[in-house]
């Protein structure tokens, strides 16, 4: 058994006690696999109520809280977690099944089949509904460009949504067009001012303010971009691969359309 990096999982048999670094996996195997999770960041949020040990946060989880917990599988991303931290994880005897990086809704949603299938047997009849509900309603033609939004998703420094994010992907099968789709970083640090150029130049007419990772608010869209057209989008709804993918397109394309 591989992860989705080439590596080596060696798990024997289905395992019992999970810790999930990655809020949205959380929530996925919380709702997929009830009774797995024994442990999972202090940012995973869904399901509400989840009891299970809390082991810091996703870049930097506090590694003795893991082992403490006596996992006998991690489940982690390549993008959100250090790669030291898997790597001592392993050292460890800890298996830990890492996922991609995906860079659109159709890959992140093939990556957590894969390991729902793979390491906990779901597959064919015992696929979860919300998997098959999310992999019909995103499987839909991409439309036209309705829109080109600048999409931050820090303040303080701002940091925008660039090329091949997930984020990016979703806005663009809901018509709309990331101004940052090209540059050469996943995640780039341009300053306000040039933020505000490209709306005023017409390269862009639409900010779209996600509520995480930073929590932007009807305060942020005036106060940095004074007359821009600006909507407030649910940041888990946009950025999380897991059950709430499962009836986000309305959700999304309603916040969308009160810009």
């Amino acid at each position: 058994m591989v992860d989705d990096l080439g590596e080596p999982v060696p798990l024997h048999g289905c395992p019992n006690r999970v810790v999930s670094l990655v809020p949205s996996i959380t929530e996925a195997v919380a709702v997929s696999v009830p009774g797995v999770l024994a442990g999972a960041t202090d940012y995973c949020t869904h399901p509400a109520g989840l009891a299970v040990a809390r082991v810091g946060g996703s870049k930097y989880p506090k590694l003795d809280a893991v082992r403490a917990v006596g996992a006998d599988l991690v489940l982690a991303n390549a993008e959100e977690n250090r790669r030291e931290d898997v790597a001592a994880l392993r050292a460890d005897g800890i298996p830990v099944w890492v996922t991609e990086a995906a860079a659109g809704v159709p890959a992140a949603l093939a990556s957590m089949r894969r390991m729902l299938a793979a390491v906990f047997g779901l597959e064919g009849d015992r696929e979860p509904s919300w998997l098959v509900d999310a992999m019909d309603e995103w499987s839909d033609p991409v439309p036209a460009v309705t829109a080109t939004a600048v999409v931050p998703v820090w303040r303080r420094p701002w940091v925008v949504l660039g090329r091949d994010t997930f984020a990016g992907d979703v806005l663009r099968r809901l018509g709309i067009a990331n101004a940052y789709a090209g540059h050469a970083e996943r995640y780039p640090r341009p300053p306000l001012s040039e933020l505000r150029g490209l709306l005023d130049a017409g390269r862009a007419d639409l900010v779209a303010l996600p509520d995480e990772p930073y929590r932007f608010t009807a305060e942020d869209g005036p106060d940095a971009f004074p007359g821009a057209r600006y909507a407030l989008l649910d940041g888990r709804l946009l950025t999380w691969c897991g059950p709430s993918l499962a009836g986000a397109r309305r959700v999304l394309g309603d916040q969308l359309a009160d810009a």
